[in-house]
């Protein structure tokens, strides 16, 4: 058993960096501008805040980077870039607390290849989240109460579960680049997934039809630096001083906050069946979380 205590500051910071994360999509909803652009201007101003940071507490360590761990992290930014494109696009075509949590089907996706990519075995407990999840997921969609569905809400459900794929992806990859200083590895990753946008926006024209106002660039401002600058900063400066359980539980901050915030904000609650697979989705992802034969 972990004795590990944890820091009152060390949670502070995780739980704010949660509730930042979980609100990125009410700003996305303001930004009128492409999922593309947004995810560009999210990696490059986001990479670079956090590059400033290393430089001023100079955490650099001059260590070169083998060659194979730099095209790796350099990959690992690009899948995040088109991960953040559908989850932008997802919360375009259909409510942010479902396009939420399609996202975070991401860890059972992630448990359930885990036989595949890691020779992990799947437990009896692992495989019963699994299944709680997909049947909260299908609680989530409203395909049980009976409506007609619009095809942009059943493309949104689609783009969140792509993106969940793809943060599944991120995850898996970012296990085969352990053991590096946590805040260089996101550095290159978020300046990789900002400049794998570029010709995407070139080839597809992307840049012609941008248009700015004062209050899109204070809020594209917002996005790349606090949502994703400070929040990744809290979040990595956070994990020394907490168990390694604690972080993945309070992760989930994240998605129950989306919930209340969208409810609050934009006045998207889900209904009771929604609610309910909202529970199952996120409580068994916490319950999988827990090591096996332990109450903590």
């Amino acid at each position: 058993m972990n004795k590990k205590q944890n820091d009152p500051k060390s949670l502070l910071m995780l739980v704010t960096s949660m509730l930042i994360f979980g609100s990125i999509g009410i700003f996305r909803r303001y930004i009128p501008l492409p999922s593309a652009f947004l995810a560009f201007a999210r990696g490059i101003l986001g990479g670079l805040f956090i590059l400033v940071y290393r430089k001023l507490s100079k955490r650099e360590s001059g260590e070169k980077l083998p060659g194979k761990y730099y095209r790796l992290l350099v990959f690992t930014g690009a899948v995040i870039g088109l991960n953040w494109i559908l989850l932008f696009e997802a919360y375009s075509y259909t409510t942010v607390p479902i396009a939420t949590l399609c996202y975070y089907m991401a860890p059972t996706i992630v448990i359930l290849l885990s036989p595949i990519v890691f020779k992990e075995p799947l437990t009896r407990k692992k495989t019963i989240c699994a299944i709680t999840a997909v049947i909260g997921m299908v609680l989530v969609s409203g395909v049980t109460a009976g409506g007609s569905f619009s095809g942009n809400h059943i493309r949104g459900i689609l783009l969140g579960l792509g993106a969940a794929v793809l943060y599944a992806a991120v995850v898996i990859l970012n296990k085969k680049c352990g053991g590096m200083d946590a805040y260089r590895k996101t550095t290159i990753q978020l300046l990789s997934a900002g400049t794998v946008m570029v010709p995407y926006l070139l080839l597809s024209g992307g840049l012609e039809t941008l248009e700015f106002s004062l209050r899109t660039v204070v809020l594209l401002l917002i996005v790349g630096i606090v949502h994703t600058g400070i929040a990744y900063l809290l979040y990595f400066g956070s994990i020394d001083g907490l168990r390694a359980q604690t972080v993945a539980i309070i992760s989930y901050v994240d998605p129950v906050s989306a919930l209340l915030f969208s409810a609050l904000f934009l006045n998207e609650p889900l209904n009771a069946m929604g609610i309910f697979g909202a529970v199952l989705i996120i409580g068994s992802a916490i319950i999988s979380e827990l090591p096996e034969g332990t109450s903590e």
